[in-house]
């Protein structure tokens, strides 16, 4: 049975122990997330791919033969790490401080919050010795603010996860994400000439090319589908630099672009469109690519989906189906077949804000929902 004083608890204590990323070092956290689920007598393995930054990954085993069990596996994987602390915080940011139902801190939604309650279904699961045929995985994964390179992309790419489904534990509200946005972030570099700044004619400026090249870029129509659970697509200038100094005409100007697309776009073909649009101004120029993420969508109707919101409506809770403008990790089992989808009980718009917090009221029915649906799954 949950226990809803350990779970909050649970959710202070993860919450009081640092993982920000950057700068990344999820070590403390990650030895308190294995040793605490080695006392229910898991199969408790680290994996890391970077220095000081492990991920966890613990099975609950079922009782069917080993390879079937394995086979069949539920997988719950919520990340530890978190975006840096940052000014202004009102209650302590590893405080775990409870307020009016709340839990304040800095990852209590995004996503410690959802930590502790895989945490607290494991242990759930095993004092009230449920007998689950499947097994059980959770993997407490690192480096998820940060593109996930050594997190949950390596544990999926060398075999290490290979569950039925895939329930990534990120999201707020019990909203259930089904669909969700592809990225492209890249940087355009402007290569202009130098000059003196009071003979400006005999230069080419690199930062007015660039200029030109972002206004054109923002009245950039691209080719789409509209999508039912998405917002058309977006393009945003995060960051812009040029130049090295007021008088002289500058030769070089680089600004980063963060591109979101829908499913059934093509990301070579929006690249492709990008770099028409800067030939148009600039005569010399790179594109680097620094991440491209696919789009994901999981069909509405899919069977586990659908048991998943049945459980929820069942316990008295109202899932809402959904897609995500950002990017969860939930885009990277596409490509080894693995239907997943998200969930999460974080409070909504709370995540990466100072004050963050998590509500306790959903925390707990969410986390026996939860239960309830590994239970459910298990008798498919």
């Amino acid at each position: 049975m949950i226990n809803k004083s350990r779970l909050i608890k649970l959710t202070q204590k993860v919450i009081s122990i640092n993982s920000e990323n950057p700068p990344g070092n999820e070590w403390k956290l990650a030895r308190f997330i294995a040793d605490d689920m080695r006392s229910l007598g898991l199969q408790v393995k680290t994996y890391i791919y970077a220095a000081r930054r492990p991920n966890i990954v613990a099975v609950l085993q079922g009782t069917l033969p080993r390879r079937q069990a394995s086979q069949e596996a539920v997988l719950i994987t919520p990340h530890f790490d978190t975006v840096p602390i940052g000014r202004g915080w009102k209650f302590k940011p590893l405080g775990g401080q409870i307020h009016q139902g709340r839990i304040y801190g800095r990852g209590a939604t995004d996503d410690k919050g959802n930590l502790a309650s895989c945490m607290e279904v494991m242990r759930s699961l095993v004092e009230d010795k449920v007998r689950l045929r499947k097994d059980v995985v959770m993997a407490a994964t690192a480096d998820e603010e940060t593109g996930s390179r050594y997190g949950i992309i390596p544990l999926l790419d060398k075999g290490v996860l290979r569950p039925k489904l895939a329930l990534v534990m990120d999201s707020d509200e019990l909203d259930t994400i089904i669909a969700q946005k592809g990225l492209i972030h890249c940087r355009i570099q402007i290569l202009g000439k130098k000059a003196h700044g009071a003979y400006n004619w005999r230069g080419v400026s690199a930062i007015e090319i660039a200029a030109k090249v972002i206004s054109r870029l923002k009245k950039m129509q691209p080719r789409f589908k509209k999508h039912p659970l998405l917002h058309p697509p977006t393009m945003n200038v995060g960051v812009i630099r040029g130049g090295d100094k007021v008088n002289m005409v500058a030769d070089f100007c680089e600004f980063a672009l963060d591109v979101r697309f829908l499913p059934g776009m093509n990301p070579q073909e929006i690249l492709q469109r990008i770099k028409a649009v800067i030939r148009r101004e600039a005569n010399k120029f790179k594109v680097e690519i620094d991440d491209l993420q696919m789009p994901y969508e999981i069909d509405c109707g899919h069977p586990f989906v659908r048991l998943f919101t049945e459980t929820a409506v069942g316990m008295g809770c109202r899932p809402r189906l959904k897609g995500s403008e950002g990017a969860t990790v939930i885009t990277f089992f596409k490509k080894h077949n693995i239907p997943a989808f998200a969930t999460g009980f974080g409070a909504r718009a709370t995540a990466h804000t100072t004050d963050e917090y998590i509500k306790i009221k959903l925390l707990s029915e969410g986390t026996r929902v939860l239960e309830q649906f590994i239970q459910e799954y298990d008798r498919r």
